[in-house]
């Protein structure tokens, strides 16, 4: 087992205090068999009204509303987390979905809907002429396949940091070569699902002590990859930008079909452009093997500034 300590930083900086809208944060991070949730807490400055509630893909979401103008927005969710999955994974897959191609059962397909159709519009079948030459044999080995797709991005795209928001899309950074953690994710997810598979979008953050992983130079080191539904093994993490299996360093804060479904902070201001003036966003993890289960098991969720706690 990994004990974590995480602190996500978010600071926006305006010229004058202005109205602030709502915010939508997603912070919290999804517990699963593979990972538990010991601590979080939830420093927001001004102080706002916050609720909760959970999305159509189960994620929490803090919705914060803010009475008071404010020259600076201050957003710090502090987590502490053990992660036991391990390095290297066995997946139980189905006999029936052992070999690509595979069906689906019908409530399984039925319940996948849009996860498992292609979201980007691609007139000329650009994805899948690049996608489905990396088929070895018809039919060949599910999850060696979806390795090999993973592995085809990591060896053929290059990682590049960048800043600015937004994400590419999948045609894009094949034209381009290069991207970050968020369009290889995107690349791999609709690679996939071209074929067929059922595929999510992941937001959260990268366990990295070894300095050797991609994707924790964007700014404010979030990470992000793909999960996909195979039959009996359910919901297998890939990485592509880091060629990686399994969630052994990964850490899941929200789900999603869409990249920008799972944004940690959004919202607004009523002001101008001249008005803002910055974004800051830090975030740490680490290791915290110190960190004693008598202080950071019986610390409670906690959301300070505003009435309700998170569930």
């Amino acid at each position: 087992m990994t004990r974590l300590s995480i602190v996500h930083k978010t600071r926006y900086t305006f010229r004058r205090d202005i109205a602030l809208g709502r915010h939508r944060l997603m912070l919290r991070p999804r517990e699963t068999r593979d990972l538990s949730l010991v601590s979080f807490s939830l420093d927001i400055s001004p102080t706002p009204v916050l609720d909760w509630s959970h999305d159509v893909s189960g994620n929490a979401i803090a919705s914060a509303y803010f009475p008071s103008d404010a020259a600076e927005l201050d957003i710090t969710a502090r987590m502490v987390v053990d992660l036991t999955a391990p390095v290297w994974p066995v997946f139980p897959i189905a006999a029936s979905a052992l070999h690509y191609p595979f069906t689906y059962a019908p409530d399984e397909l039925t319940d996948l809907g849009a996860l498992s159709s292609p979201q980007y519009f691609d007139q000329f079948d650009h994805l899948r002429g690049w996608v489905e030459p990396l088929i070895a044999a018809q039919p060949t080995d599910t999850l060696a396949l979806l390795k090999d797709i993973c592995n085809a991005i990591f060896a053929r795209i290059r990682y590049q940091g960048r800043e600015t928001e937004g994400t590419q899309g999948p045609l894009e950074t094949l034209a381009r070569g290069w991207g970050t953690c968020r369009d290889f994710a995107v690349l791999y997810a609709e690679a996939v699902r071209t074929l067929g598979f059922g595929a999510r979008l992941v937001s959260g953050y990268l366990y990295n002590p070894t300095g050797d992983s991609l994707g924790t130079t964007d700014a404010g080191a979030t990470h992000a990859w793909v999960e996909v539904f195979v039959p009996g093994a359910g919901w297998i993490a890939l990485d592509p930008t880091n060629r990686s299996v399994g969630p052994a360093n990964l850490i899941t804060v929200a789900v999603a079909r869409n990249i920008h479904q799972i944004s940690p902070v959004t919202g607004s201001f009523h002001g101008t452009h001249a008005d803002f003036l910055g974004l800051e966003v830090t975030v740490d993890v680490r290791s915290d093997p110190d960190l004693s289960a008598g202080v950071a098991g019986n610390a409670p969720d906690k959301a300070q500034g505003g009435p309700a706690a998170a569930p």
